[in-house]
C-alpha cells in the first residue's frame, strides 16, 4: 500500500479516480478541496488551517489517496506522498466534463442570461488556459516545475480512459514498486 496524491488539471477526473483508487485499495480517501475551500466554490480556507487540518486527518491512517490539487500551497505535506498520480486528459474532454459538473451544479443559472453566466465563462476560461499557462497559474507548467522537486516518483496516466482503466493502470504500476 502507499500514501498516492492523485492530481491534474481541473476538470481530469482526479477526485473520480482518487476516490475509485481508494476503494479499491481499502484506503481513506481525503479530496484537497474539502480542505482548501471554508464555503465550497466561495470563501478559502487560510493555508495554515488547511495544512493543520490534513495533517491531523492523515495521523488516522497509515495509507490514504489523496486527490486535488495542493503544489502551489502544501509544501508541508509532500514529504508524506510516497506517489504521485499526474492524470492528464486531452482539454476537450476536460472542458466537456466542467462544463457538464457546472449544469449539474448549477442548472440553468451557468446559460446566458442566468444568475452564474459570467461566473461560469470565467471558471471555464481559467481551467482552458492549464495546458498553456505559466508557473504563476495552475498549470501544466507548474505541475511540470513541482515534480522536479517532489522526493518521489510521479506516475503519469495520460489520455481519455475509463476510470477502471486508469484504476487498472496505477495499480499495476505500484505493483512494481515497493513502498
Amino acid at each position: 500500500m502507499a500514501r498516492i496524491h492523485v492530481m491534474g488539471a481541473s476538470g481530469a477526473g482526479t477526485s473520480t479516480l482518487g476516490k475509485a483508487l481508494a476503494t479499491r485499495l481499502g484506503v481513506a480517501f481525503f479530496d484537497t478541496d474539502d480542505y482548501y475551500w471554508e464555503e465550497k466554490y466561495s470563501v478559502k480556507r487560510e493555508i495554515e488551517q488547511r495544512l493543520v487540518m490534513m495533517e491531523r486527518d492523515f495521523k488516522g491512517h497509515e495509507d490514504w489517496v489523496l486527490s486535488g490539487a495542493l503544489s502551489n500551497w502544501g509544501t508541508p505535506l509532500e514529504r508524506l506522498f510516497d506517489v504521485v498520480v499526474f492524470l492528464e486528459v486531452p482539454r476537450e474532454v476536460r472542458l466537456d466534463r466542467l462544463v457538464n459538473r457546472e449544469h449539474q451544479r448549477y442548472g440553468e443559472a451557468i446559460l446566458p442570461g442566468g444568475s452564474r453566466y459570467e461566473e461560469h465563462l470565467a471558471f471555464v476560461a481559467w481551467a482552458s488556459r492549464y495546458e498553456d499557462g505559466d508557473v504563476d497559474v495552475r498549470s501544466k507548467k507548474l505541475h511540470e516545475v513541482w515534480f522536479q522537486k517532489l522526493n518521489c516518483p510521479v506516475l503519469r496516466v495520460t489520455g481519455d480512459m475509463t476510470v477502471d482503466e486508469e484504476v487498472a493502470r496505477v495499480l499495476a504500476e505500484l505493483d512494481g514498486r515497493q513502498y
